[in-house]
């Protein structure tokens, strides 16, 4: 009589509690999970329960019943009351005999497992019956689905992981073909898609949006943070705002726009389908949580992104410091590594005569010229008070000395003179012995009268 699966597992539930002193349960699959649809009382019923986990994700597996008389005994059984001694856990099967899900019972008192196994793989059956007769386990529904995605983008370790989340999840929540996330940054606004699997309509997307250029894209992203979130009901024959214009020339009919974030800093989702269809409001309220959702993540990537960058950067020169630079020289390859120390001359005589901060701003001069001076590629640190160390790649120890002498001639057009040493590891050499031929270089040059490049012996 059941007339929905949901109905039919709470009749089965309620129907055997008459007769059964137990904690029951069915669990159907959804996604990768067994969903727990109906239960008796317990003080706690899992929710959803993880493939092959206890004893329900064993039976589901396999197929087969399982009688476990001492619950305390088996590695596998889940605890939902300190009271359980025994359980029985049977597949639920559709009339080919495929497992679409679990019933199980509990017991907290003896009890003789035998009949109730029998009956149990009985109502099971008729069950199974039922759920295939009302077309199987029910699909997961759009909350299911968001809540499912939001942990997908709490996950994400990356911006780009957490944008490509965040689009499949948008996709996937309001049914639409396409999305696009438009975010600004540093260079401007820009359009995003999944790298490895752009729809069609999201490849052109992201050619219009791109053609379009920066100031169509600040004019979405305005509008979305300025009226809130926007969508199309789908009709022919009403054209859509100046702003919109470059997504009706890549094919789109139907739009859901969300701002993301705030105004001067975030962006805006643009969820988007060829067809005309009419998204309902609910939809749109689900894709205003999903943009909340990312902007939270983003932002906490991005400002653990800022903290990463303090704690391995000189706050006052911006380049990296020790800790970075420990892990770089690890990675040495000897005779190719040019290890460049670097001491600005004089600079004891510029902080005692005309105080720190003339001082701070030397540095702060000296480490841009010494940054445009080298190659890309090269890195440059700042170990100590006016300490510099360069990281090269060459092919010979001369090509480290012409890249040494160009910092010298840099920083004499900042009015200042450095003293360099270059070393290059020695096979079967730790990088800090390389640093210390480097160093000892470097106090040569010190020594034989300063602004000069001094090459430590092979």
């Amino acid at each position: 009589m059941a007339s929905t699966v949901d109905e039919a597992c709470q009749w089965t539930v309620s129907t055997l509690a008459r007769y059964a002193p137990a904690t029951i349960a069915v669990l159907l699959p959804v996604q990768d999970r067994l969903r727990c649809v109906a239960a008796t009382g317990a003080w706690q019923v899992f929710s959803a329960v993880p493939p092959k986990a206890g004893v329900v994700g064993r039976v589901y597996a396999s197929g087969e019943s399982a009688t476990v008389p001492d619950v305390a005994a088996d590695p596998d059984y889940l605890p939902v009351r300190p009271d359980v001694v025994a359980e029985i856990s049977v597949p639920v099967l559709d009339p080919a005999h495929r497992p679409i899900g679990v019933l199980d019972l509990q017991w907290s008192g003896p009890v003789e497992l035998g009949p109730w196994r029998e009956t149990a793989e009985r109502v099971a059956g008729r069950l199974g019956a039922r759920i295939t007769a009302l077309g199987g386990p029910p699909a997961e529904s759009r909350s299911e689905t968001l809540l499912r995605h939001a942990a997908a983008l709490t996950a994400a370790a990356t911006e780009g992981d957490l944008t490509t989340a965040a689009i499949c999840a948008a996709r996937e929540v309001s049914t639409l073909s396409a999305a696009v996330l438009v975010l600004a940054d540093g260079s401007g606004p820009r359009p995003h898609v999944p790298a490895d699997t752009p729809g069609e309509l999201e490849s052109r997307l992201l050619a219009e949006l791109t053609e379009a250029g920066a100031p169509a894209l600040h004019r979405m992203i305005t509008r979305a943070h300025r009226y809130g979130a926007g969508y199309t009901l789908g009709e022919p024959g009403h054209p859509p705002t100046e702003e919109y214009g470059p997504l009706v020339d890549a094919g789109v009919r139907t739009l859901v726009a969300v701002p993301v974030g705030p105004p001067d800093g975030g962006g805006v989702l643009l969820v988007a389908d060829e067809r005309l269809l009419r998204p309902d409001p609910t939809t749109v309220n689900l894709m205003e949580l999903l943009g909340g959702q990312l902007w939270t993540c983003l932002d906490r990537l991005r400002t653990l992104e800022r903290l990463r960058e303090q704690a391995s950067s000189d706050p006052l020169t911006g380049l990296r410091h020790t800790g970075p630079f420990g892990q770089r020289i690890a990675r040495a390859t000897p005779g190719r590594t040019a290890l460049l120390a670097i001491d600005v001359d004089g600079f004891k005589i510029v902080n005692d005569t005309y105080g720190h901060q003339a001082g701070d701003l030397l540095l702060i001069k000296l480490a841009r010229a010494l940054e445009g001076a080298l190659r890309q590629g090269d890195e440059l640190y700042r170990v100590g008070g006016d300490e510099f160390v360069a990281v090269i790649e060459v092919h010979r120890p001369e090509e480290a000395v012409r890249i040494a002498e160009r910092l010298t001639e840099a920083a004499r057009e900042t009015g200042r003179t450095i003293s360099v040493g270059v070393a290059l590891p020695r096979t079967g050499e730790s990088p800090e012995q390389t640093l210390r031929r480097a160093d000892q270089a470097l106090y040569v040059s010190k020594s034989q009268g300063r602004d000069t490049v001094r090459l430590a012996p092979a």
